[in-house]
């Protein structure tokens, strides 16, 4: 059984623990209300972006352009987005589990990496980093994405890969986020409804597809890439606050269990002291 001395030294070590999580909890709970109310309120117009491409592509017939049929390079970029920090529970390793259970090749797939955890794990995994863009979660702009889906692009366009894929989480609620994989280019029309696979008005471009596509895709992957940066913000600080509150919980229970101990050592110890006592005054009569 552990001296008083060690309960009441881990009792101490687990205390400074708590308030240093208690801190942490607080300071994710400011910065999850300013990213919650930005990615709310972003939200509806991303989402509107990808529906309303799909859309217009869906109703485009057969138009040969670079950013709809892809190229014929099996490679793959994947821009993944995760954290510079961690104690935020599974939050980087549900996002780094979608690359590695997706089945994709790691000698044909390209990650580009914004955030330190994503970068490490995938590294460790054997991954190929082509471009690290971690400065860019601390405070996203939509330049920087902007910038991101122009080399990315360029990439796409000059067949050197295939398929874009975007690894982020969405951000549903505070208590809920959800991992995400998605692909962003060729643009996957499966997703569509029947009633809009049916639509049999086809799409006229003004002045011509080419010249207006050129100007469509760049901004829809844009918009969406910006989109799942803001939404992965505001998840990132709901699953830090949500692992501190339980790491403080779980700090209250531990030290809670070991005052149960500290007492019981403490009675056993003047049980001790009193029976010694006893059995030293009975030997002196």
């Amino acid at each position: 059984m552990a001296s008083m001395r060690d309960i009441k030294r881990r009792k101490g070590s687990i205390q400074s623990t708590q308030q240093i999580t208690k801190a942490m909890k607080l300071v994710s709970t400011v910065k999850l209300q300013k990213s919650k109310t930005r990615a709310e309120n972003a939200k509806p117009y991303f989402t509107m972006m990808y529906n309303t491409v799909c859309s217009i592509l869906a109703k485009s017939g057969n138009i040969e352009h670079p950013y709809l049929t892809g190229g014929e390079s099996d490679r793959r970029a994947i821009i993944v987005i995760t954290s510079n920090r961690g104690l935020a529970g599974g939050y980087n390793s549900n996002v780094v589990k979608l690359i590695t259970d997706s089945g994709f090749d790691k000698e044909t797939t390209e990650i580009y990496s914004i955030g330190k955890k994503g970068y490490e794990a995938l590294a460790r995994k054997g991954y190929n980093i082509t471009h690290d863009y971690g400065e860019v979660i601390e405070e996203p702009l939509y330049e920087d994405a902007a910038e991101i889906c122009k080399a990315v692009l360029e990439q796409f366009a000059a067949g050197e890969i295939g398929e874009i894929y975007l690894a982020y989480t969405s951000f549903k609620n505070t208590v809920s986020h959800q991992p995400t994989l998605l692909r962003l280019l060729p643009v996957d029309l499966e997703n569509q409804s029947d009633e809009e696979a049916q639509v049999n008005l086809l799409m006229n471009y003004e002045p011509n597809e080419e010249e207006a596509l050129n100007d469509i895709i760049p901004k829809y992957l844009t918009s969406l890439f910006y989109g799942a940066l803001i939404e992965a913000v505001a998840s990132e600080n709901g699953a830090r606050m949500q692992a501190m509150d339980s790491a403080t919980s779980n700090a209250e229970e531990m030290i809670n269990d070991l005052e149960l101990k500290y007492n019981r050592a403490r009675q056993g110890s003047i049980t001790q002291e009193l029976t010694e006592i006893i059995a030293g005054a009975d030997a002196i009569s």
